[in-house]
């Protein structure tokens, strides 16, 4: 029996998928690439960086020679592929809003469409304020301008700026002592296209962060945005740590997870997430959180987390020795914690830059009139500046905090009075990192923080 011919107009059907494929991934091809996402990232090494992510794997040589940003900060594209980081170089500072020229090209040589963008990386200063009939969380703007973004409660004994800008979260105190966990929702635009333009700080009402008020409580955020909440009343033994994760319409509380660790003291979130650091009697421990694999890594003596650097993994440890001196130590991935300083001072705040490279601290010596200095030292623990902070004392409670963009550290500190004057309040004082001057601001406050762009 003769083999029926095959069906033409069948296979001629079936063809015609396939070639439209190939067309459409030619047509692809000859397509310019795209910017698709430009965002603000960790700065690791400098005072700002932004990552970008492109339609196609682009050039990093002609983005660094095409791009111009204004005023002319010296900077780098790292990275490959299609998404690239651009990273301020390190030592600038930023005394205002930068302009981004983008321009490149990707690896087949195809230009991408040039566009400009505005960009902010600077931080504002969040601060508990004092008021008549209590406290209110303000924030102050680059040009010195203070806007209340909370009404006055009797006390506000705690507050934290969200890690990705997106909010604070703070505790007022009502006037039966109790505490009410309150999030406020902050819409900064500190990176925009020259069309939208860059807007000012807008603020949504205060949301309750659960129903209940408690004794206590103890807030940590990391730069994903989300928020541990660690608190207790007097009714329930013990303490209870919710990590709560941002919700997709961009307010700071959504989904929580209760966290099962038992601490001894306050539970801090990793800077870039995934972890939290929990102390008890038997030292500190590093233990994963969901949904990665349960996982605990601990440093054992009585050491206590001073401050975290903004490099990956990297933090400064204060230990306390029986002989009751102190130490400061540097940790870092993979290695043993390096020590910087030994003394009989009391180390009551510290920051640091980069992975340590410099370490600012907090000292205080003398009992009847402690006098209160800064320190500055290097990786290696030597000593690199000093300096006597007379009549200054540091608000109980308040930490030291660096800025990378502007070169400065803030603190609380408060004027010292005479022997029978009543305690002046605490200001917010900004401190130049290097020549480590003092600028106070004339604002009574309890509490001041670096509020992150968003």
């Amino acid at each position: 029996m003769p083999i029926a011919p095959p069906h033409r107009p069948l296979l001629a059907a079936l063809a015609v998928p396939a070639v439209l494929a190939v067309i459409q991934q030619q047509l692809l091809l000859r397509l310019p690439p795209r910017l698709e996402g430009l965002g603000n990232a960790p700065a690791s090494s400098g005072p700002a960086a932004l990552q970008a992510r492109f339609s196609r794997p682009m050039d990093p040589a002609s983005l660094q020679s095409g791009s111009r940003l204004d005023p002319p900060l010296a900077h780098r594209w790292l990275g490959s592929g299609d998404s690239l980081l651009l990273s301020l170089a390190e030592g600038q500072t930023l005394r205002q809003p930068l302009q981004l020229d983008l321009s490149g090209r990707d690896r087949r040589g195809l230009a991408l469409p040039a566009s400009r963008w505005l960009w902010d990386p600077r931080p504002r200063l969040l601060a508990v304020v004092s008021q008549p009939g209590g406290e209110q969380l303000q924030v102050r703007d680059h040009d010195g301008r203070w806007t209340p973004i909370s009404p006055v409660w009797p006390a506000i004994p705690v507050a934290v700026p969200l890690g990705d800008g997106s909010g604070v979260a703070a505790a007022s105190r009502d006037p039966s002592g109790q505490l009410r966990l309150w999030t406020i929702a902050l819409r900064q635009r500190n990176l925009a296209s020259q069309d939208q333009g860059l807007v000012t700080l807008q603020v949504e009402p205060p949301q309750p962060l659960g129903d209940p008020a408690v004794t206590f409580a103890h807030l940590s955020s990391n730069r994903r945005g989300e928020l541990l909440v660690q608190s207790g009343s007097l009714e329930e033994a013990g303490s209870t740590a919710l990590l709560l994760r941002p919700r997709g319409d961009g307010r700071p509380q959504g989904r929580s997870r209760p966290l099962p660790w038992q601490a001894s003291g306050p539970m801090l979130l990793l800077p870039g997430g995934g972890a939290v650091v929990v102390p008890d009697t038997d030292g500190l421990h590093l233990e994963t959180l969901p949904p990665r694999p349960p996982r605990r890594q601990t440093l054992p003596g009585s050491r206590d987390l001073s401050s975290f650097c903004p490099q990956a993994g990297r933090a400064v440890l204060l230990r306390h020795w029986p002989d009751f001196r102190r130490s400061l130590e540097l940790v870092e991935p993979g290695r043993a914690p390096q020590q910087l300083w030994l003394g009989s001072q009391a180390v009551v705040a510290s920051a640091c830059s980069r992975g340590g490279e410099r370490v600012w601290a907090l000292l205080v010596e003398g009992r009847g009139e402690p006098e209160l200095s800064i320190l500055v030292l290097d990786r290696r623990g030597t000593e690199l500046a000093r300096r006597r902070l007379e009549g200054w004392e540091l608000e109980p409670g308040t930490g030291l905090q660096y800025d990378p963009s502007s070169e400065q550290l803030l603190a609380a500190l408060r004027p010292l009075g005479g022997i029978d004057a009543p305690p002046a309040p605490a200001q917010p004082v900004l401190i130049d990192a290097a020549s480590l001057e003092l600028r106070p601001l004339p604002r009574p406050v309890s509490q001041v923080q670096w509020l992150p762009a968003g």
